[in-house]
């Protein structure tokens, strides 16, 4: 196991900041790689030319860093100095009571019982270690009051089981000797074959003796918990300096480990040799105290127990507080702060400006300023009219406020969408169905919720119900492995074989995975290969393009899906959404593999592929139930035309998993909080959106300008143009949001061409919102690819990379739309 896994499993939780911050020193060893020049291969002599003049010592970098986290780790244990005496202290006063118990025995002391009930029992082996709880406000109370939690005051305690002795000494059997309680033992005891040794207070099997001997191994328990995890942080934070000093003279060809160690971690307090031996002597002295109280006087039964009951304990904290970190993310309640072993990252969004005030410090943002500017501009347009209507004008100004922000991200997405039926609402931009009058508030609510809520959701809810079913059943990865085991070793076909399963899965699961499956064959490239940001490329950009393969593979086709009257059921959209994307995918195969060349390694060498082994288990009967029930449905949706006199919808077809999977207990209530409900909420704020353009009248109004812009124009120019035009505005801003603006668009100018082609136009506009990815930030597929990094940190694609790859890949994808797609729209009709 890595050293960096092993610190993060041992680690006392309650410490997670207090250890030597091990992976963040190590991502410094490399920056430190590239700062000084250090290492081998073709890279030095340009290094070399570009660090020229400069004079760069690693060891002066790093040993400060080293010293800073030794300080750390030193104040610390100088601060639970006070816990270790403690323990110290209650070890001999532990040791005290124990003789006091064997000198008394199991002579009970009389006493007089007020209440005349006795405490409950608790069986000895049912004993486990301390299960400390967290307190009510949710933090985990101190490790030295938790180990107390069944720390009793044994003072007070002996005696009260005295009490009880005494009580039960009253009886016909009142020998200390225990009664035979199995056949065995009365055959034994009739024959008079018994044991000569006198029973004592740790031996005896009375009420009183068992009583006793579990409060002394509670008390026991704790304290070597707590001695055990001072000594495992010592061990755990020295082995983190020698690890850490020798990948440094490692990577960057120094010599320090021997002088640093040896000169300042060995000498620092919780490293001497009398600190550790104290410690040491200690947890020996808890084991045979532990041996005489429970074990018989056997010290690696003593020691098996306890390490036992540690090991429960850490397991328990781990599990516990994790739990605790994940729920305040999910809630948002870390504010911004992300923990890590070691040190703490904040992830907030750096401020432009930060001006003192009497009440704090007051931060400019770029987000700040971006939502400034959309309030001015919205402001401004509500005040001086720029279209004819005030109904329109005030659309034009909800329009134009929700595209800054959502171009701008100021603020999420989501709540930019759940603003648009508020604002539509209170500026009372809807108008009765006819256009005679507008709707009042009262009307313009039950209106604007009524279509928010369409099938389309229904639609999108479904979707997510499938591949939340495909991949907690593991159908998804295993059907993936066994495709992408066929692509051999040759770097050109495993990369085919990665971005046509990109495409051909969800663009949110699809990245996710493949990034994941791609991982144990990026480890085994050698340095420098242009493979591994190749393939992750690749798998981004598939995955874009997968978003136009089937009506639910991406909320854009959804919105398209709606406008369009009729409907087009779902073999016309495979009949031309399937041979696009396959297009584009093969071309864009080929353009990365003239930029990337990822079959030759840095020397010019071949590169061989480390194989995909498929996995062998065989389906099981819930998975069958599984694909049954998906295959089912997919069937539906595609004949849905046909279904129409009983189902009505396809969103009333996306019931059918959510009944056969939730309903079945194979999905739980927790994978339905999991959903992306950002995406459901965002896709019903545009809906909302698109309604209101058509109601207020503003559609009508833009349809004079865009009817000027397009007249004289074939129908095949205004697609080339509306596809260019969706290009642009999808690469800048989501692809959904994309589509939520420029679908009406759309549809409006296809109703006023000749031959009325507005759902060719729509369904131009769906397929070229997934073709914007020239960008890290064109889309989640980019996003995710840019996020990823090396084993050392580093990321695989820089923004360069994007433009001179997404943006080729962009424009193909476009032109595939607008050529093939257009001709296979023409010829389905």
């Amino acid at each position: 196991m890595k050293f960096s896994n092993s610190l993060k499993f041992n680690a006392v939780s309650d410490w997670w900041d207090e250890y030597i911050a091990y992976s963040a020193l190590k991502k410094k060893i490399y920056d430190i790689e590239v700062q000084t020049g250090a290492g081998d291969g073709h890279h030095d002599a340009e290094r070399a030319g570009l660090l020229a003049g400069q004079s760069v010592s690693g060891n002066d970098v790093f040993i400060p860093l080293l010293d800073r986290e030794l300080e750390k780790i030193v104040n610390f244990y100088t601060h639970q100095e006070k816990e270790e005496k403690e323990v110290l202290d209650e070890l001999e006063e532990v040791r005290q009571l124990v003789e006091q118990t064997e000198e008394q025995g199991l002579v009970a002391e009389p006493y007089r019982d007020d209440d005349g009930t006795d405490e409950d029992e608790e069986d000895d082996d049912d004993e486990t270690t301390n299960r400390s709880s967290p307190t009510s406000d949710g933090r985990l109370p101190d490790r030295r009051s938790s180990a107390g939690s069944y720390d009793y005051d044994i003072e007070a305690s002996v005696p009260s089981l005295s009490r009880r002795r005494a009580n039960s000494s009253a009886g016909p059997d009142s020998s200390p000797r225990a009664a035979p309680k199995t056949p065995l033992e009365q055959v034994f005891r009739f024959m008079g074959v018994t044991s000569d040794e006198p029973e004592t207070i740790w031996t005896a099997r009375t009420d009183y003796a068992l009583d006793t001997r579990m409060l002394f191994k509670r008390r026991i328990t704790t304290l070597y918990i707590s001695a055990t995890s001072l000594r495992s942080y010592v061990e755990l934070n020295q082995t983190g300096f020698r690890k850490v000093l020798k990948k440094y003279e490692k990577v960057t060809m120094n010599t320090l480990k021997d002088s640093y160690l040896h000169g300042k971690v060995e000498l620092a307090y919780p490293f001497q040799n009398p600190t550790k031996d104290r410690l040491s002597q200690a947890i020996s002295d808890i084991i045979q105290l532990y041996a005489r109280c429970v074990t018989r006087g056997s010290l690696s039964a003593a020691t098996k127990q306890l390490k036992i009951h540690q090991r429960e304990q850490i397991v328990w904290e781990r599990d516990t507080v994790w739990r605790q970190m994940i729920g305040r993310e999910r809630r948002g309640e870390s504010d911004g702060q992300v923990k890590a072993l070691g040190g703490t990252i904040d992830t907030k969004e750096e401020p432009l400006l930060s001006v003192p005030t009497p009440v704090g410090k007051f931060s400019i943002t770029s987000k700040g300023v971006s939502l400034v500017a959309a309030l001015l501009v919205f402001g401004l347009l509500l005040t001086f009219p720029m279209v004819e209507g005030e109904e329109a004008n005030r659309c034009f100004a909800i329009l134009c406020f929700s595209t800054v922000l959502w171009a701008t991200e100021a603020i999420p997405l989501f709540v930019t969408s759940m603003m648009v039926p508020l604002l539509v609402v209170m500026l009372r931009v809807v108008k009765s169905a006819d256009g005679s009058k507008r709707l009042t508030p009262s009307e313009a609510t039950k209106y604007v919720f009524s279509i928010m809520f369409s099938p389309t959701i229904m639609l999108l809810i479904g979707g997510f119900t499938i591949a939340s079913a495909l991949s907690k059943s593991n159908i998804d990865r295993i059907l993936i492995t066994r495709v992408l085991s066929l692509a051999g070793t040759r770097p050109s076909i495993v990369l085919l074989a990665f971005m046509l399963v990109s495409c051909f899965a969800s663009n949110v699961a699809a990245p996710t995975l493949c990034f994941t499956l791609v991982r144990p064959i990026l480890a085994t490239l050698p340095a420098g290969s242009r493979f591994a940001p190749c393939v992750i490329l690749g798998i981004a950009l598939a995955a874009n393009i997968g978003g136009q393969s089937s009506p639910i593979s991406s909320p854009q086709n959804l919105i398209a899906l709606q406008e369009m009257d009729p409907s087009l059921d779902w073999l016309g959209w495979f009949a031309v959404a399937l041979p696009v994307s396959g297009v584009s995918i093969v071309l864009i195969w080929l353009l990365l593999l003239a930029s990337f060349n990822p079959g030759k390694t840095i020397d010019g060498e071949d590169l061989t592929i480390k194989p995909i082994r498929p996995t062998r288990e065989r389906f099981s009967a819930k998975q069958y139930y599984v694909s049954f029930i998906c295959i089912l449905t997919i069937g539906l949706w595609c004949f849905e035309h046909k279904l129409e006199y009983l189902v009505g919808d396809m969103g009333i077809i996306a019931i059918v998993p959510i009944l056969a999977f939730f309903g079945t207990g194979i999905l739980k209530k927790a994978d339905f909080d999991q959903f992306l409900w950002t995406v459901v909420f965002l896709a019903m704020g545009g809906i909302a959106l698109g309604k209101a353009v058509v109601s207020s009248g503003l559609l009508e109004t833009m349809d004079v300008v865009i009817r000027a812009m397009v007249h004289g124009l074939s129908m095949y120019s205004v697609v080339l143009l509306l596809s260019f035009i969706v290009l642009v505005v999808s690469t800048f801003i989501s692809h959904t949001i994309a589509s939520v603006l420029l679908v009406p668009i759309a549809k409006e100018v296809g109703t006023n061409l000749p031959g009325s082609p507005a759902r060719l136009l729509i369904f131009v506009t769906g397929l070229a919102a997934s073709t914007g990815m020239g960008l890290p930030v064109s889309g989640f597929p980019n996003q995710t690819a840019a996020s990823q990094e090396d084993e050392v940190g580093n990321l695989y694609l820089t923004t360069g990379d994007f433009i001179k790859n997404g943006v080729p890949a962009s424009i193909i994808a476009t032109v595939v739309v607008s050529t093939v797609g257009y001709l296979l729209m023409r010829a389905t009709g």
